[in-house]
């Protein structure tokens, strides 16, 4: 290993910094892997490889996501409001959803037998 640092008072801040350092990694005798496998396994389970979302994430859209921050960013008061107009919104596709049926059932449109 050899070292040459280059440093003059007439030199720069970046100058002063240069390193001529050598490394010879090339033999297995200076550089031993200390338990074999390690360094594959490790590259394997980095955390920077690794995607570190929660198991529950798995299946969500950036939409789904977007809308989990927004509810989370709510007041109590306005999120019991979202939850309200939701429950409105389901009695509304309730009451249409049986309207529907029930049109159906007039039009004979939901019976298993075939016309003739």
């Amino acid at each position: 290993m050899t070292f040459a640092i280059m440093a003059s008072p007439s030199a720069g801040i970046d100058d002063s910094l240069l390193s001529f350092e050598t490394l010879d990694r090339s033999s297995p005798d200076l550089w031993p892997e200390q338990i074999p496998g390690v360094s594959d396994f490790a590259a394997i389970k980095s955390p920077l490889t690794q995607n570190n979302s929660p198991p529950w994430e798995a299946d969500l859209e950036k939409n789904d996501i977007d809308m989990l921050n927004e509810l989370g960013s709510l007041t109590t008061a306005n999120l019991m409001e979202k939850i309200k107009g939701l429950q409105n919104l389901a009695y509304q596709l309730g009451l249409e959803e049986s309207r529907e049926m029930t049109r159906g059932k007039f039009l004979n449109i939901l019976s298993g037998s075939k016309r003739k």
